[in-house]
């Protein structure tokens, strides 16, 4: 369910004034004055969505609109993102997945590929040297996405955070990178189909939430909302599994630009709409399987496939931090 451009208009009130934090924090001290906070305890009275995903769109057109470099732009966006996290915790919302870098854009031009994946390092050497402040405020890092797309050191860089942060239960922020919908559907299927062929599963254990397990985004529960920017109406390969009933705004704004006003305003939308998508769900939960009860067997079958699957995803981190588990 998503708001036309037109209807997509935030709430809207004097810009934010504050002091800029340290550049490529991720984890930074509230900037919100006191009518900010009077307009999230409003919108405390109904409904918060426990998850957001944002498609970050517009931080190339942010940089030609304001006439700096590419790479200027794509740092402005990190910077926008610590900052929108900040406000998602401070509305209540309690896991975020964005949408960083997509599989698709390994195909721009080898200089700018070579900028994103530079900004990535230092933004995730950043990441690890702020542990501390990631476990005093309970926040879980997860990486969701295509690691052997990835250079070496980007993975254990990665890898090292998650394992760091894995136990954390306050705040969750996916970071989809080197992500498709469909590449992650097609991981998941090949899962599911080498352990039938190894006679872990029979065909029959086969099912959607089988395939929902072996997904990259397995801990998450489905979004409630997600934001895109700059003005594209579209999922562009995201999250495409885990969209049927997530209520979808869209707003003009780019990246860059977006404000605790655009916020507020998507969690509004959000209030309004939500009914409707919960009665979406309800009939596609008459058409799943989710609502079968498993023979004794069946299930002690699935529970030590998946098992066995997270042990081997832990078991791959641990070298990937340790730097023998790189291809």
């Amino acid at each position: 369910m998503a708001p036309s451009a037109a209807g997509a208009t935030p709430l809207r009130a004097s810009p934010t004034v504050s002091e800029p934090p340290a550049s490529g924090t991720w984890v930074r001290e509230s900037n919100l004055h006191w009518y900010h906070r009077w307009m999230i305890r409003v919108l405390q009275a109904g409904p918060i969505p426990s998850h957001v995903a944002f498609i970050m769109d517009g931080n190339r057109r942010y940089a030609r609109k304001a006439n700096i470099a590419k790479a200027e732009g794509h740092s402005a966006g990190f910077e926008k993102l610590s900052e929108t996290l900040q406000w998602c915790l401070e509305v209540g919302i309690s896991e975020v997945t964005v949408y960083a870098f997509s599989i698709e854009n390994f195909k721009r031009t080898q200089e700018e590929v070579d900028t994103l994946m530079n900004l990535a390092r230092e933004k995730f050497q950043r990441l690890l040297a702020e542990r501390d402040r990631l476990h005093e405020r309970g926040i879980c890092i997860r990486i969701i996405g295509n690691w052997d797309l990835l250079a070496p050191d980007i993975q254990r860089s990665i890898a090292e955070a998650v394992l760091l942060t894995r136990h954390n239960r306050k705040a969750i922020l996916n970071v989809a990178f080197a992500y498709t919908s469909r590449d992650e559907i097609t991981h998941s299927i090949r899962t599911v189909a080498q352990a039938v062929g190894d006679g872990q599963l029979e065909p029959e254990d086969v099912s959607e939430e089988l395939l929902t397990r072996c997904l990259y985004t397995k801990y998450s529960a489905e979004p409630d909302l997600l934001v895109r920017t700059s003005g594209e109406v579209r999922l562009s390969d995201f999250l495409l599994w885990q969209s049927a009933t997530t209520v979808m705004y869209f707003t003009e704004t780019l990246w860059p630009e977006f404000t605790i006003w655009h916020l507020l305003g998507a969690v509004f939308y959000y209030q309004r709409v939500r009914w409707r998508m919960m009665d979406v769900r309800k009939t596609l939960d008459q058409y799943t399987d989710g609502g079968v009860e498993l023979c004794g067997k069946r299930q002690e079958r699935i529970g030590r496939f998946l098992e066995y699957v997270e042990r081997q995803e832990e078991h791959y981190l641990m070298r990937l931090a340790r730097g023998t588990g790189v291809k």
